[in-house]
């Protein structure tokens, strides 16, 4: 019994390619095993696959299906579930960071259980993770409330016993088991992978595994009568129906041939779970923190060893040392970051989007090239009818008249295109059908012959009798059609179709089909004898009368919307499952730059390099299947684009996984949103749009949160370097650094609510480790000026100069580096001039404000004494504007300098 063999895992790929390959090898190695199996059972007849999957027309028994359903398990794919909470937690604690902060408190703890800067690490680490986890969390709940909470059933015919009549059994869709008779109709979901054994009138939406926007007929074309040129792709199958497919029109019976992952869908949701490859995001986090974490390797152990051997108390060197890591460290990254995070899913949230994974705000901010597919994203998702034509392509109302006329006397279910031709006249009014016509007969639609015939009654008298004349409508496929068309109407007049007419009338046709329309031929015939019933005999000796053209078209404010993607510096590639012609013209349609469409087939056999470089230059990619469509966003990321990927269909998952963002909406297939970071609850490209913008203004905000607090902390290593080569006693007290780093960091948590210029806005942004060095030793050393100045003022002005008056000297540095540091945030959060060209939010202003504040009263407070401050003279107050004016003056000057020569800031 073929289809009740044990599962069997897919080839591995070879072990010395990365993870990311072999995931990739393994979807498209078992994806390719399933097709090959699923189209040899398309090959035979419905009598063998019956036979092969030991059932009967019947149905199975009640116990044999319970049999069935304990050897072969449920019929689900494979998901990928939320991790438990105590696992997200533990996650939210895995940064460098935080990592390098509990090191040094638990350094600190054995030195000094006492010490109070045990607690103040241990509150830094604890804030960031608990943070961050609840962040996570909220998400992953918010988007797990899409997913609808109601039990799918399908129609299935069972027996009681193996002698009992078969019954149709509503049964929920995981109970399905191979073997099962399944009952379709109009508006059912496929539930697994089927053979067809009967069908009529049967059309199936497989826009979620193909991409194709027009419904496929289907019927059972392996019947001894007929046959059909075998398929490699099961997809195209005519007598395959598969999961993640719907039926959208007609009748059918058919039979299970796998479930769960053993289909085609299953096939590939198997392969999509697990962990995630790294984004853009990811990569750019990872290496900027251990460009700060080298660094810190490298000034802690100097600073060390000057306190060591200048003041020689080792134990005080040592816990300096610490302090001078801590500020070096920027400890509140992880909650910065992920307060940003939080505001952007927030504010997304309020525009219909639900961010799934935080790090993808970041990542659509930095994103530069946006892959989509075509339908329902450019186009509305439906079918009309674009135009309706005479046999020279002029537009003919009569045409749309014998057009409507068929499509409104049909007993049938009416497809997607004669609901096109209704809605078309209802709208315009042009066609009204009275008294005039009623209905005789009709030869229905079969996927032989392509083509639907009404017979209509003209009620007119003829001759002496009194018999109505009799008028037959045929629409269907051009070439089908036109076989049995011996005239055309030609401006009103009935002529003889010769050989260069018929060639003619072809290549209008054609015309259409490569502008991407679905064309039907409509042709005509009076009876000359009239009679109460028609067959297919009678459908000859037609009279073609013109076309009928359909399109799923554009959305209206699609080329608005990619004309501002576009301005956002982001390059929309259109990679879609539908054929060449139909995608050339949506594209060109929405104005984007079609140039050569490239096939899916296309990508085969290219290499790695070569690959990249026809992503590089195309813009719109076809007939693409899902291994493709990944490959596709591969060799994007390899060019060192960061690359989004909309899509909603199982064949867009393995895209969606691999891409730095993926985006999915709520009406996709689960897999679909599953792989995706972001949803759209509104398939809408100006959505997007809004998306881009707080992507970039979150990503501003964190690079501005790093730059401020790498640059000063660096300025202030700098300045305790010179400070502990020159002074006879510790600059600042372990315990001060640690204070002022707390008192800064918490003015940064504004920083996710401050606001960017609109220059920065306009183009992508990406993590530059390297650029961040270099901002950090150009404008670290500035601050260190000052800090020098109020050093040689402390020791001359104010004679703080010996052991005895080291609180004052350490008094004056701490406000005066606190201060600096908290203007710094001013000068760097813009390009421009500060507080006149460019000011800040409100928040941060107020932040600034209390940082300042806090600053002037800590050395006033009761506090002073614990933490080994003093009162500080009046005197020394003007000397502190004086400098600080200074500071913020020569800082504005390298900073033009700086934007001058690297043509960058944030």
């Amino acid at each position: 019994m073929t289809m009740l063999t044990p599962r069997t895992p897919a080839k591995l790929a070879p072990p010395g390619r990365s993870r990311r390959e072999r995931k990739a090898a393994e979807l498209e190695s078992r994806t390719r095993l399933v097709g090959e199996r699923l189209t040899a059972i398309s090959t035979r007849s419905g009598v063998q696959v019956l036979q092969e999957v030991d059932a009967s027309t019947a149905g199975l028994t009640h116990a044999e299906a319970a049999l069935r359903l304990e050897r072969h398990g449920p019929n689900a794919v494979a998901q990928e579930r939320a991790p438990r909470w105590y696992v997200q937690l533990a996650k939210a604690f895995r940064n460098p960071f935080i990592a390098v902060l509990a090191f040094l408190a638990a350094v600190m703890y054995w030195q000094d259980p006492e010490d109070p800067g045990v607690v103040i690490l241990s509150v830094m680490v604890g804030i960031s993770g608990l943070l961050r986890f609840w962040q996570e969390f909220r998400s992953g709940r918010a988007a797990d409330a899409l997913k609808q909470l109601v039990t799918t059933t399908c129609a299935v015919q069972r027996r009681a016993g193996s002698g009992s009549a078969p019954t149709t059994f509503e049964v929920p869709m995981d109970q399905v088991v191979p073997g099962d008779v399944v009952k379709l109709a109009a508006g059912d979901l496929i539930p697994a992978d089927l053979r067809i054994v009967t069908a009529k009138d049967l059309s199936v939406a497989q826009a979620a595994l193909s991409g194709e926007s027009l419904p496929v007929a289907k019927a059972d074309t392996r019947a001894p009568d007929l046959g059909r040129p075998d398929t490699t792709d099961p997809v195209e199958a005519d007598n395959l129906a598969l999961m993640g497919t719907s039926v959208t029109s007609g009748t059918a019976t058919g039979v299970v041939v796998a479930t769960g992952a053993d289909t085609y869908f299953g096939s590939m949701a198997g392969s999509l779970v697990g962990e995630r490859p790294q984004t853009n995001f990811d990569t750019g986090v990872r290496r900027v923190s251990f460009l700060l974490i080298r660094f810190m390797l490298v000034m802690v152990p100097v600073v060390f060893m000057i306190n060591g051997f200048t003041k020689g108390d080792w134990d005080e060197a040592f816990l300096f040392g610490i302090a001078v890591a801590v500020g070096l460290t920027p400890e509140m990254l992880p909650m910065v970051v992920s307060a940003n995070l939080a505001r952007g899913a927030v504010a997304m949230s309020r525009r219909k989007v639900v961010v799934k994974r935080l790090n993808a705000i970041q990542n659509l901010g930095a994103m530069d090239v946006l892959c989509t597919d075509k339908t329902g994203t450019l186009t509305e998702d439906r079918i009309v009818l674009d135009r309706y034509l005479d046999v020279h392509g002029r537009e003919d109302g009569e045409v749309l008249e014998y057009g409507y006329l068929n499509s409104h006397f049909q007993t049938g279910l009416k497809n997607l295109m004669d609901q096109a031709v209704i809605d078309r006249v209802d709208e315009a009014e042009e066609v009204v059908v009275d008294a005039r016509f009623s209905m005789v007969d009709e030869i229905p639609f079969d996927f032989a012959r392509r083509r639907m015939t009404v017979v209509l009654d003209r009620n007119s008298v003829v001759g002496d009798f009194g018999r109505s004349e009799h008028i037959m409508i045929t629409k269907g496929a051009v070439e089908e059609v036109l076989d049995l068309c011996t005239h055309m109407t030609d401006r009103g007049e009935r002529v003889e179709l010769t050989e260069q007419l018929r060639w003619h009338v072809t290549r209008i046709a054609e015309d259409n089909n490569r502008q991407g329309l679905r064309v039907l031929a409509v042709a005509t015939r009076t009876i000359d004898t009239p009679r109460e019933t028609y067959s297919v005999a009678d459908e000859d000796r037609l009279t073609l009368v013109g076309f009928l053209a359909f399109l799923d078209p554009p959305k209206a404010d699609a080329a608005r919307a990619l004309q501002g993607l576009s301005d956002k510096g982001i390059a929309v590639k259109v990679v879609t499952g539908d054929n060449e012609l139909v995608a050339a013209r949506v594209c060109a349609d929405v104005g984007i730059d079609v140039g050569q469409v490239v096939p899916g087939s296309g990508t085969e056999g290219l290499g790695d390099a070569e690959l990249r470089a026809l992503a590089a230059r195309t813009t719109v990619f076809a007939k693409v299947n899902p291994v493709q469509k990944a490959r596709i966003v591969r060799a994007l990321q390899a060019e060192g684009h960061t690359v989004g990927f909309l899509g909603d269909g199982i064949n867009d998952a393995a895209a969606l996984r691999d891409a730095d963002v993926g985006i999915s909406v709520d009406t996709a297939v689960d897999i679909a949103k599953e792989s995706a970071d972001i949803i759209l609850l509104e398939k809408d490209l100006t959505v997007l749009e809004q998306g881009v913008v707080q992507g970039r203004t979150t990503f501003g905000n964190t690079v501005k949160y790093i730059k401020m607090t790498a640059s000063s902390n660096f300025g202030n290593v700098f300045s305790v370097l010179v400070a502990s080569a020159f002074i006879p006693f510790q600059p600042m007290l372990a315990i001060m650094l640690l204070v002022q780093n707390l008192v800064y960091d918490i003015s940064q948590l504004a920083t996710p609510w401050d606001r960017m210029d609109e220059e920065y806005l306009r183009k992508p942004r990406n993590w530059d480790a390297k650029g961040i060095g270099r901002f950090m030793v150009t404008i670290g050393p500035v601050s260190s000026i000052f800090d020098i100045s109020m050093f040689l003022i402390m020791w001359h002005v104010f004679e703080a100069n010996s052991a005895a008056s080291q609180s004052l000297f350490q008094s004056g540095w701490f406000i005066e580096g606190l201060l600096s540091q908290t203007l710094i945030v001013h000068m760097i959060r813009t390009r421009k001039i500060p507080f006149i060209q460019s000011r800040a939010s409100w928040p941060v202003m107020v932040m600034t404000v209390l940082a300042v504040l806090t600053g002037l009263w800590l050395p006033f407070s009761p506090l002073a004494p614990s933490l080994g401050f003093v009162a500080l003279p009046a005197s020394y107050f003007p000397w502190l504007i004086g400098v600080l004016l200074a500071y913020c003056t020569l800082t504005q000057l390298v900073k033009t300098w700086y934007i001058r020569r690297f043509n960058t800031w944030l």
